[in-house]
């Protein structure tokens, strides 16, 4: 029989986690760390192990934690179970060798990054800030898309307070444009949309202004039947251009949605709306058989955002560039890779329409 194949880092995490149950006290703390850091470990652990490098390169792993994986890598036990919840995510080493072997455009850091947020709502820190470390990543523009005013949880912006920020943004990019730099803020808003598919109190005209919607379900987002007529309705909303993280799924807590995908990605190819695929790590929503699935619809606009609510996590876009990427979308369709001024124009031309 063939040898069976060295766990991947997915695999490591969860037998790490697994094993973290039957210990206590500060070896458990050790193997929960590493078990949870284990999907953002830049490289396959079998592989530095294969190259001769120590295993304690890797975060959160001592010379005990090395001794676990060096025995799992080495003989490798029966296929680990992953729960489903936990299921589908993409480790970040499995996203660099995916963009490794992608090349242009999907490696460039000169993209757009479709879904920000800021102080406005529920992100850390103001709009201004978030753009000065977008333009310093390389991005060609960002979009502000902080929340409707229903989710109050999240701090969602009134009428007036995201009138506000519309000013705030055109003085941002009048600063940009006074130094001859072509980075751009957009308009934009993360609009709430309920079960029925109808969306949140704000003005329409006030919308109509922005440069892009995004619409996304927040609400009973754990019901099990399936929900192929909320996505239909979803997407029949005039208000909404782009889906945002459709599945809802996060990452050990809810497995997300189910819906007929196929009839799904089909409506939004006909109305023209796009597609997210949101790149938070926790999220990667398209996952990456739904973004298949949509290509496959014939989907004609996909939207990648980081999801960023901290200026850190603008980083996470590559997580996004890997799955499309990996699930065949053209680049053509792909709004992130327009330039500022487009993209506003296929905003305007998919509410003409």
């Amino acid at each position: 029989m063939p040898d069976a194949p060295s766990p991947s880092n997915a695999d490591l995490s969860e037998l790490l986690l697994a094993a973290a149950a039957e210990q206590e006290g500060h070896r458990a703390r050790a193997l929960n760390r590493a078990g949870r850091d284990a999907r953002f470990w830049p490289e396959e652990a079998a592989a530095v192990l294969a190259s001769g490098r120590p295993l304690t390169e890797l975060r959160s792993v001592g010379p005990w934690v090395g001794e676990q994986l060096t025995g799992w890598i080495e003989e490798p036990p029966p296929a680990v179970d992953i729960p489903p919840e936990r299921a589908g995510f993409l480790t970040f080493a499995e996203v660099r060798a995916i963009l490794d072997g992608a090349g242009e455009p999907w490696t460039s850091s000169a993209v757009a990054d479709l879904q920000v947020h800021s102080t406005d709502s529920d992100g850390a820190s103001p709009i201004e800030e978030m753009a000065a470390a977008a333009r310093d990543l390389g991005r060609t523009c960002i979009a502000h898309t902080d929340h409707s005013v229903g989710l109050k949880i999240a701090h969602g912006q009134t009428d007036e307070e995201l009138r506000d920020q519309g000013r705030r943004i055109e003085a941002l990019n009048a600063v940009f444009a006074g130094r001859g730099d072509a980075f751009r803020s957009l308009r934009a808003i993360e609009l709430d949309v309920f079960p029925d598919g109808s969306s949140d109190a704000m003005d329409p005209a006030l919308l109509h202004q922005l440069d892009l919607v995004l619409g996304a379900f927040h609400s009973s987002l754990r019901v099990k039947e399936d929900q192929t007529e909320r996505y239909l309705a979803a997407l029949r909303n005039p208000d909404v251009l782009i889906l945002a993280h459709p599945s809802a799924r996060m990452f050990g807590r809810r497995v997300g949605l189910s819906a007929d995908w196929p009839r799904v990605f089909a409506e939004a190819a006909r109305l023209g709306k796009a597609v997210e695929i949101d790149a938070t790590p926790a999220r990667q929503d398209l996952r990456l058989e739904h973004a298949r699935l949509a290509v496959a619809a014939g989907v004609t606009t996909f939207s990648l955002g980081s999801d960023a609510h901290t200026t850190g996590e603008l980083g996470f876009l590559p997580f996004g560039m890997a799955i499309a990427a990996a699930a065949g979308v053209r680049p053509e369709t792909v709004l992130n890779l327009r330039a500022p001024d487009e993209v506003i124009a296929w905003g305007r031309e998919l509410r003409e329409r």
